[in-house]
């Protein structure tokens, strides 16, 4: 098969985050195993989706990584011109959800696996493909947890986000908290009586906007867009009607660090303002939902300069978006973003990847094979 048809089967998998995913695990197994891949299905604590490893080459040497996430986020957008899981071409366009974000990287590392398994290969290449990515990279963390026991400690890892096959050697990193505030109902004639929770959430959401204000004169790194680090109440939810005190309210704050900081810490002030709040009478809940360090490869990298002699152009300082790139690096392994597609078609109706990217990616997965050749 080659990549365009893999790519219409990878799309016509409703693989959404947070959702089971058994249904595109299983064909990419069978896929890899009729190649001659050694293929591991390594089930994920959800019980329900799963991550998936395969390896064309010895085991016990070193080789790289090719990283991808099989879900995609839900194609809910109502301007979409086409069924977002049926892969659709106009010309040398083909749309679909995940095209870019990131199936298409996928497919393109299926097609090169038969003429990869036909190579001597000295060292192995891998295939280290996640679940729930878009959810924080929630699936990734189990996955590399498992690395020591699947094959060699690997010389890198080349994350495949689309990013106009120009290889990144940096991203900020991430964390996302839930805040739960529970106070008491009543009549909102009675005030008295009850305790407001959404009022209560004010002071919690004063602390997370001069926490953000105050990052961007903090420390900075240029290499990022904006060049400080960032935080956000992404979501608020709470109250039943306007004659009912709010008894509960739910919020979500998210942190995006540069490189050296710890998004964790970053949500700390707000964190405290809401645990502040039991002096008052509330109960409060504070859940982390996601975190991932920040990503920085030194431009001299053997890594990177490798991706520059596959790719055939520089690599490129940063980006703001977050991958799984930063998570291989903290468990010591080099890791670089380079993927087929244009991360600003992703997350929106009528995604789509130009057929010529396909075939560019394929041609530096193949490249890549040759340099392990014996």
């Amino acid at each position: 098969m080659n990549a365009l048809e893999i790519l219409d089967r990878l799309v016509g998998f409703p693989s959404v985050v947070g959702t089971p995913n058994d249904g595109i695990v299983a064909w990419i197994k069978d896929y890899a195993e009729g190649c001659g891949a050694t293929v591991t299905v390594l089930p994920a604590p959800e019980g329900d989706r799963a991550n998936l490893f395969a390896t064309v080459g010895p085991t016990h040497v070193p080789g790289y990584i090719l990283s991808g996430h099989m879900d995609v986020v839900p194609a809910l957008e109502t301007t979409w011109t086409s069924d977002p899981f049926c892969l659709r071409a106009e010309g040398d366009l083909l749309f679909g959800r995940g095209t870019s974000d990131m199936k298409g990287f996928l497919a393109a590392a299926l097609a090169a696996l038969p003429a990869v398994a036909n190579m001597p290969l000295a060292r192995p290449l891998h295939l280290a493909f996640s679940y729930d990515e878009e959810a924080g990279c929630r699936g990734v963390p189990h996955l590399i947890h498992r690395l020591p026991e699947l094959c060699a400690k690997p010389m890198g890892a080349i994350i495949g986000e689309p990013s106009g096959l120009r290889a990144i050697r940096a991203h900020k990193g991430k964390a996302a908290a839930q805040v739960e505030i529970r106070g008491r109902s009543g009549h909102s004639s009675r005030p008295d009586q009850g305790l407001n929770a959404i009022h209560a959430f004010a002071g919690v959401l004063l602390a997370a906007v001069r926490a953000g204000e105050a990052l961007q004169s903090s420390r900075l790194d240029p290499s990022f867009e904006p060049p400080y680090s960032s935080l956000q109440v992404g979501t608020v939810s709470g109250g039943q009607a306007v004659n009912i005190i709010p008894d509960s309210l739910t919020a979500e704050i998210e942190a995006r660090a540069i490189t050296g900081v710890s998004p964790a810490d970053l949500l700390e002030p707000v964190r405290l303002a809401a645990v502040a709040l039991e002096q008052r009478g509330y109960q409060t809940q504070w859940a982390l939902l996601s975190s991932y360090p920040a990503l920085s490869l030194a431009a001299d990298a053997p890594l990177a300069q490798l991706m520059e002699e596959l790719t055939g152009a520089e690599t490129l300082a940063a980006v703001s978006y977050g991958t799984e790139a930063g998570l291989y690096q903290a468990a010591g392994i080099d890791a670089i973003i380079c993927g087929p597609g244009d991360i600003a078609r992703a997350h929106r109706a009528n995604e789509f990847i130009r057929v010529d990217e396909l075939a560019a990616c394929h041609t530096m997965i193949e490249r890549l094979a040759e340099t392990l050749r014996d």
